[in-house]
């Protein structure tokens, strides 16, 4: 594997990070979070979907107009792909916040499954469960995904980290979430950052830096433009930094590296395409034991 970079971009991903075929799909794994026991996990890819034009391939998302039809094989195509029942695949409303949605054993099972977030479906923007057998994921097309497992409290998150979420520290959140509700240990936690657009790519204004202005290294995140007042934001740093300022250990957190802008044969990318086009899906489920699936 290529050493992890400072900045995502078109090469190789960042050094813990493979992308494997899993049931003729290829998606992106972490090895620190393949390495817990009975823990199954992926950010997906464009690759091997039924979706044509600008939603070609692997896209999960049944409201960007491509033919439902298409995004129902697909979620098959995945469901098959890693034995997960597509009723167990759970999803939200994603509203770019920083509300954290909890599924304990006072939580009812929801029923919203099979990868569509309906009307009823919780406004929120990351999910954090101790219940097993529960696929949890975010759906994305630039913004950052993060996975996030304990293997000690055996308990897992999903979150979905646009400017909007990683301004207002939706990762400190759900790292206060997983120590409030489920007593995990700051120092227990793994996390994976996923493919996200880099700062090659992403191009904004003062009004999102004035926005972050409070948010850990902020020299590093961002780098000025030539025009004044615009700025290029490492957003999957941003969410990296305040990880570690929640207590993440830095050992424990790896990083996709790659940018979604930069590699339209591997990724959608919503900034890159003008807006339209397909969302990927990044999830995380712990089995009913250790050593189980």
């Amino acid at each position: 594997m290529s050493p992890a970079r400072g900045a995502a971009g078109p090469g190789a991903p960042g050094e813990g990070f493979r992308i494997r075929r899993r049931g003729g799909l290829s998606v992106f794994e972490a090895d620190l979070l393949a390495e817990i026991p009975s823990l199954r996990h992926a950010f997906s890819t464009r690759r091997g979907g039924s979706g044509g034009g600008c939603f070609s391939g692997l896209n999960f998302s049944f409201h960007q107009g491509d033919e439902a039809e298409n995004v129902r094989a697909n979620w098959a195509a995945l469901s098959r792909a890693f034995g997960i029942a597509p009723e167990r695949f759970l999803t939200v409303r994603q509203v770019h916040g920083n509300r954290v949605w909890v599924i304990d054993d006072a939580e009812s099972m929801p029923v919203s499954g099979g990868g569509d977030a309906g009307e009823d479906a919780p406004r929120r923007d990351a999910i954090v469960t101790n219940r097993p057998g529960i696929a949890i994921g975010v759906k994305t097309a630039d913004c950052v995904p993060v996975l996030i497992a304990d293997p000690v409290r055996r308990v897992i998150a999903a979150v979905h980290a646009g400017w909007q979420g990683t301004s207002r520290r939706i990762v400190e959140q759900v790292c206060a979430a997983l120590e409030a509700r489920f007593s995990c240990r700051r120092e227990d936690l793994r996390a994976a950052i996923g493919p996200a657009i880099g700062p090659c790519c992403y191009e904004v204004d003062d009004r999102v830096r004035e926005a972050m202005a409070g948010l850990p290294g902020l020299e590093r995140i961002f780098s000025p433009r030539e025009t004044p007042g615009h700025w290029r934001l490492d957003l999957a740093l941003a969410n990296r930094l305040q990880l570690r300022n929640a207590g993440v250990p830095a050992s424990r957190v790896a990083a996709a590296n790659l940018c979604t802008a930069c590699r339209p044969d591997l990724f959608f990318s919503h900034r890159g395409s003008g807006g339209k086009t397909g969302r990927h899906f990044n999830f995380l489920l712990m089995d009913g034991a250790p050593g189980a699936g």
